[in-house]
C-alpha cells in the first residue's frame, strides 16, 4: 500500500484544535446504523468529545441496517446530503462509495499513525489513501452458543458440520431451538454464507484472486456453495424458531442468552447488544467458528467491521476530521470498553484488552493468538453483491433452493463487478 506525505500544516493544526477551542459554534450530526451496540458507543463518543469540546454539539442520527441503509447512505452521498461523520462497512461495500470522489482523506490525522495496518488496508482508496478509522473491535463470524444448553445436554463444540449437525438434532430432540434466525432484519441472514470463508479458503486457497477475475464462481465451486446448503438444510430439518421471518437482531441475542435457542449464527459484534440488554446471561453465551468439512482445519472468518468516514465537501470538515481523529485515540478505545465492554481485539495500539473479558471473547482470542484466522472475502475482493442478504432469506425461507441462490448471486456480483470496472467482467 502506498502511504502519501503527511501533511504536517493540518497535523499540527489538528493538534491543536484537540487541545483548545472552535472560533465558533458547531453542530455535527454523526449518522450511524441502529443496532444497539452502536449507538450506545457513538452516543458515548461524542459525549466524551463534547466534554473536551464543549463548543461542539454533536447528533447521532439513526439509519436502517441492511440494503435499505447501503441505499441511504449511497443517495446522501450522491445528493450531497450526507451527515458531517458517518459510519460505514470498510471493505468492499467502502469502495463501492467511490471514495476518493466523495469522502475525504484522513490519512493526515495526527492518530492515524496508531491504527493498524490490516484495518488501514480495508479502508483504503485506488489512489493509497486511506479513507476511516476504525470505530469498533475485530470481530469474528461464526456461531454464538447457550453455555447451560450445551452443558445440560453433555454436548462438545463443533469443529465439523456434521458434529454440529448432530448437536442439533439432539437440541430439538430437547425441546429448545436449535438456531436463532432473525430475518426481520435481512442482513442478519447471511451468516452461514459469509461466516463460511475460513472453509472456502482453506479448501480452495486462491478462490478470491480467482473469483474477483472472473474465473471461479459460487455456482461453480462446491466449497463456495456450501454456505447456501448449510441455509437450505437448517430449513429443511426444522431447525429455525417458529417466528424466523418476523424475528429480529435483538431476538436472536435473546434467544441465544437466556436459552430459548442454543445457537445463533452471528458476528461477534453482538455481544455488545448482549452486554446491553442481558447483562446477567453475559457469560452464558460462547462462541465458536463455523464448523467445515471433516477432516479439514478448524478456523474463523474475521471482519475489520465499521470505518468512521467524513464526506467530501461538508459544512464541517475539519471539525469532523477532529472527530474522527479523537475516536482513533486510546481515549476513544477506553470509551468503547466502558460502554459495550471488549468484543475482541482492538485497532488502536496500545488498546489492551481486560483480563476480565466475557466468555465470548476469551473464545475468540485462541483463533487469533494460534493464527487460525482469514479475512472475509470482502476484504480479499472488491466484489460483495447487494442482493446477497435477500438471495439468503430465500434460502432460508425455503423459497429457493442453494444451486439456483448461488447462480442467482453471482448474476448479482456480475453488475457490481462491471460497475467497478473489473478486468474480465
Amino acid at each position: 500500500m502506498t502511504r502519501p506525505i503527511p501533511s504536517a500544516a493540518l497535523a499540527a493544526a489538528l493538534m491543536a484544535l484537540a487541545g483548545g477551542a472552535w472560533a465558533q459554534e458547531v453542530e455535527l450530526i454523526y449518522l450511524v446504523d441502529n443496532s444497539p451496540d452502536t449507538v450506545a458507543v457513538a452516543e458515548a463518543l461524542a459525549a466524551a468529545y463534547m466534554e473536551q469540546h464543549p463548543e461542539v454539539s454533536i447528533e447521532v442520527e439513526q439509519r436502517p441496517g441492511g440494503a435499505e441503509g447501503d441505499n441511504l447512505i449511497k443517495t446522501r452521498l450522491a445528493t450531497g446530503e450526507m451527515a458531517d461523520v458517518f459510519l460505514y462497512n470498510a471493505g468492499s461495500l467502502f469502495q463501492a462509495l467511490n471514495p476518493t470522489e466523495t469522502l475525504e482523506p484522513l490519512d493526515d490525522l495526527p492518530n492515524m499513525a496508531g491504527v493498524l495496518d490490516g484495518f488501514k488496508e480495508v479502508v483504503t482508496g485506488t489512489d493509497g489513501r486511506v479513507y476511516g478509522v476504525p470505530a469498533r473491535a475485530a470481530m469474528g463470524g461464526g456461531i454464538f452458543y447457550n453455555v447451560p444448553i450445551y452443558e445440560e445436554l453433555g454436548l462438545e463444540v463443533p469443529t465439523t458440520w456434521e458434529q454440529f449437525a448432530a448437536n442439533n438434532e439432539a437440541i430439538k430432540a430437547a425441546g429448545y431451538v436449535p438456531v436463532a434466525q432473525t430475518y426481520g432484519e435481512t442482513w442478519t441472514s447471511q451468516l452461514f454464507v459469509l461466516a463460511d470463508y475460513f472453509n472456502v479458503q482453506a479448501e480452495v486457497p486462491d478462490f478470491a484472486d480467482r473469483y474477483t477475475a472472473n474465473e471461479a464462481k459460487y455456482a461453480d465451486t462446491p466449497a463456495a456453495m456450501r454456505g447456501f446448503e448449510h441455509l437450505q438444510e437448517g430449513f429443511e430439518k426444522g431447525w429455525w424458531n417458529e417466528d424466523f421471518g418476523a424475528a429480529t437482531f435483538d431476538d436472536g441475542l435473546r434467544m441465544v442468552a437466556e436459552g430459548e435457542a442454543a445457537h445463533y449464527p452471528m458476528l461477534t459484534f453482538g455481544l455488545g447488544g448482549i452486554q446491553q440488554n442481558y447483562p446477567e446471561s453475559i457469560n452464558d453465551v460462547g462462541f465458536f467458528a463455523q464448523p467445515g468439512p471433516e477432516g479439514a482445519p478448524n478456523g474463523l472468518t474475521v471482519w475489520y467491521l465499521d470505518g468512521i468516514y467524513v464526506p467530501k465537501g461538508g459544512e464541517n470538515t475539519e471539525v469532523a476530521k477532529d472527530f474522527a481523529n479523537f475516536a482513533a485515540s486510546q481515549d476513544a478505545c477506553q470509551v468503547i470498553l466502558d460502554t459495550i465492554g471488549a468484543t475482541g481485539p482492538l485497532l488502536i495500539e496500545g488498546c489492551e484488552l481486560p483480563a476480565d473479558v466475557p466468555r465470548l471473547v476469551q473464545d475468540m482470542l485462541p483463533y487469533f493468538e494460534e493464527g487460525r484466522t482469514a479475512p472475509a472475502l470482502e476484504f480479499l475482493s472488491p466484489i460483495k453483491g447487494p442482493a446477497l442478504e435477500q438471495i439468503t432469506v430465500e434460502v432460508g425461507s425455503g423459497i429457493r433452493s442453494a444451486a439456483e441462490a448461488a447462480a442467482l448471486y453471482d448474476q448479482d456480483v456480475q453488475k457490481q463487478a462491471q460497475q467497478l470496472g473489473l478486468e474480465g467482467w
